[in-house]
């Protein structure tokens, strides 16, 4: 990683919700698009690495039949567990990105708020796993800030850009806000309307 594991050791050292996701409205309009984004009502196999606390992993496993989420911190993942605790479809795992992939393959994978964090080679071992793991007709979603983060090469613009970049894959949704980029690709270039013989 570019950002060091002791940075979000000393982060989650302090509190065990350093980004408050817990009660920003910031955040929870953010988990609210991210949910409404999603083409599907339902997905067989999704994965969030870096899911921090869980909070958004908690929405999605509402849309989940299983569901694996991960977190490079010991603490974090911790809390997530807790969080979870009553979710029996859903798997927490303490993984260190991007070299610690889990097996199988998913039809969603939900990459928000972690490819600043990796740098140029780390995002691009971690995009080639996600679209190595993908199933045809899968959706990839991906949730970053906009804003320079100190000691961070990437911003979030730049990491979509390299989303934006894997073959194969149809932008199918996006959300450019002064603060996030919220981005949805997928194989299948269908859209709702059209699986859903609208039109």
């Amino acid at each position: 990683m570019t950002v060091s594991m002791s940075y979000f050791d000393s982060l989650y050292a302090s509190s065990d919700d350093p980004w408050d996701y817990r009660h920003r409205w910031y955040e929870a309009r953010k988990r609210d698009l991210t949910l409404a984004m999603l083409p599907h009502r339902r997905y067989s196999h999704g994965y969030e690495p870096g899911c921090s606390t869980g909070e958004l992993s908690r929405r999605l496993a509402e849309r989940c039949e299983r569901l694996l989420v991960s977190d490079g911190n010991a603490s974090a993942v911790a809390t997530a567990r807790e969080r979870l605790a009553d979710q029996a479809h859903v798997e927490v795992h303490h993984l260190l990105l991007p070299d610690a992939w889990p097996a199988g393959a998913f039809d969603l994978i939900v990459i928000s708020e972690i490819g600043y964090y990796l740098g140029e080679p780390g995002l691009a071992a971690l995009l080639d796993r996600a679209h190595s793991a993908l199933l045809p007709g899968g959706v990839l979603l991906g949730c970053h800030w906009r804003y320079p983060i100190e000691g961070c090469a990437l911003t979030g613009d730049q990491v979509h850009e390299r989303m934006a970049a894997l073959p194969g894959l149809h932008r199918l949704s996006h959300l450019e806000e002064s603060d996030f980029l919220l981005t949805l690709w997928s194989s299948d270039p269908t859209s709702v309307a059209r699986r859903e013989q609208l039109l």
